[in-house]
């Protein structure tokens, strides 16, 4: 009896230790597994801006600024409201980046407006929205 009980402490206590002291890729996977503004890879995406394709410095630029953002606040989108957010009023044309993370094709509409940016994130049949303050986007 006594053994069990040495054994379950010894046990509770490596998983406490586990638990608390995760090494530092475990926690950095983690926290880019549940980040809404995640940084773009310039090999893996296309940029469109009024049906045309932009590459060269002008793309490098767009993914540099986007990466630098700083996040702003998310938006809670209300079911049936989609459309509020996929065509604003008084915006002006869009960035579109088609880009792939993981499994999954996401394509991000960008709408930039005097002070901030607003990003349309749009995964499976999913539906972001969320705001950035950028430098020069």
């Amino acid at each position: 009896m006594t053994w069990f009980v040495i054994l379950s402490i010894i046990v509770v206590s490596a998983l406490k230790l586990l638990i608390t002291c995760l090494p530092t890729p475990v926690v950095n996977w983690l926290l880019k597994k549940f980040e809404l503004h995640s940084k773009l890879d310039p090999s893996h995406i296309s940029i469109l801006k009024d049906g045309k394709t932009l590459e060269g410095e002008e793309k490098k630029k767009i993914i540099t600024e986007f990466n630098k953002a700083t996040f702003l606040k998310k938006y809670y989108i209300h079911p049936g409201n989609e459309h509020y957010f996929l065509q604003p009023e008084g915006a002006k044309t869009p960035y579109i980046i088609y880009t792939k993370q993981g499994k999954h094709d996401i394509k991000l509409s960008i709408y930039s407006y005097k002070d901030h940016v607003d990003v349309v994130k749009q995964y499976k049949k999913k539906l972001e929205v969320y705001s950035l303050l950028p430098d020069k986007l």
